[in-house]
């Protein structure tokens, strides 16, 4: 789970003396933004001195693409870091007045429920190499923009425990895999959500789906907030397999030579995403738009890919011409789906209700 935390930056001076009123604005700037007011100060004086660039992020390599960024353009970036549920009830929660410039989390579900709210800045595409598979996830409206791709749910399990692992999600309902399978809450986890809601959609709808969870559950399923308590219960032996986002497993195999990987047929396709608060302050937006293009540039691009080695810098490149990290399987050879994430979108805060009453408690 990701440590809530915020990392400030001194705002960089614009050229010349600053007179003590623009001292004055400088110095807010560099503070949280918690109050409407204060926000209205930084976007009527934006010409006098740079504004803090807000990210809210559950990636683990942000940090570094953060402070590359922030060497690279001089931008003061504020680094709010959490997992994507709490992430997403902040901005839930701040809709009258947002405290965010940039959401950067796994899964397209969670922005195209957004932006169906209006809450996403639309219009906005970088002028990057696409490949192939990229070109599937962009919006018409142009809403977010996908930074890198896992696998919702892929399974990792324990030879020790489990000698023949499953190859389909319905094989998980066999009596000899009995109390031997461990998940995230999707409430909590974000990349759990499109696992879920992409086993419904593999499954037929809502209703089988929720039927082969309460099946999973009468079978012994194990429920843990997210990746790291899921695989540690997996280490100690509490279950002998699991299903969690693909970088989670592949970094930890690095690192456990007795785990191994499963692809079923129909797993979901997960991309991370960058979307941008269309409230922001002019100069924030334009920030934003700047942190997205970079990125997707080959040096943000090279961040990412050494930020989080055994976790989520295992990710399929969106681009052409980059490539994943060595040892990572081809994403052509996963059986993966795609869903449509303003159907699932909507979905999620009944879904995730559902999943707590019935599933958690």
């Amino acid at each position: 789970m990701r440590q809530a935390f915020r990392s400030h930056r001194t705002l960089v001076g614009v050229a010349g003396a600053l007179t003590a009123a623009a001292i004055a604005v400088t110095a807010l700037a560099t503070l949280p933004r918690i109050a409407g007011s204060q926000r209205a100060i930084l976007t009527s004086r934006a010409h006098v001195a740079k504004v803090p660039l807000i990210v809210y992020s559950a990636q683990g390599y942000d940090m570094n693409v953060v402070k590359a960024f922030q060497r690279a353009t001089g931008i003061p970036t504020e680094l709010v870091c959490d997992s994507t549920g709490p992430l997403l009830a902040r901005i839930s929660a701040q809709r009258n007045n947002p405290q965010w410039g940039l959401l950067w989390v796994d899964g397209n579900q969670p922005f195209a429920a957004l932006d169906q709210q209006g809450l996403m800045l639309r219009g906005f595409e970088p002028s990057v190499p696409w490949n192939a598979t990229a070109d599937k996830l962009i919006p018409a409206d142009k809403s977010f923009v996908p930074t890198g791709i896992t696998i919702a749910a892929t399974l990792i399990y324990n030879r020790k425990k489990v000698a023949d692992p499953p190859t389909d999600f319905r094989q998980l309902l066999l009596p000899k895999y009995r109390g031997l399978l461990g998940m995230n809450n999707p409430s909590i986890s974000g990349p759990t959500y499109p696992y879920v809601s992409g086993l419904m959609a593999y499954l037929g709808g809502v209703t089988q789906g929720e039927r082969f969870l309460l099946q999973l559950k009468a079978n012994g399923l194990h429920i843990f907030p997210t990746n790291g308590n899921t695989l540690h219960a997996l280490q100690i032996g509490q279950i002998g397999m699991a299903t969690i986002q693909s970088s989670a497993i592949i970094g930890a195999i690095e690192q456990n030579p007795a785990w191994g990987i499963s692809f079923f047929k129909g797993v979901t396709l997960l991309p991370s995403n960058i979307g941008i608060d269309p409230k922001a302050p002019a100069a924030e937006v334009a920030e934003a738009k700047r942190f997205a293009t970079y990125v997707l540039s080959p040096a943000g691009q090279h961040q990412m890919l050494i930020g989080d080695p055994h976790g989520d810098s295992n990710f399929w490149p969106v681009l052409r011409g980059e490539s994943p990290r060595r040892g990572m399987p081809t994403l052509s050879s996963v059986p993966y789906q795609v869903t449509n994430p303003y159907l699932w979108g909507p979905r999620e805060p009944a879904i995730n209700s559902w999943f707590t009453t019935h599933m958690v408690q």
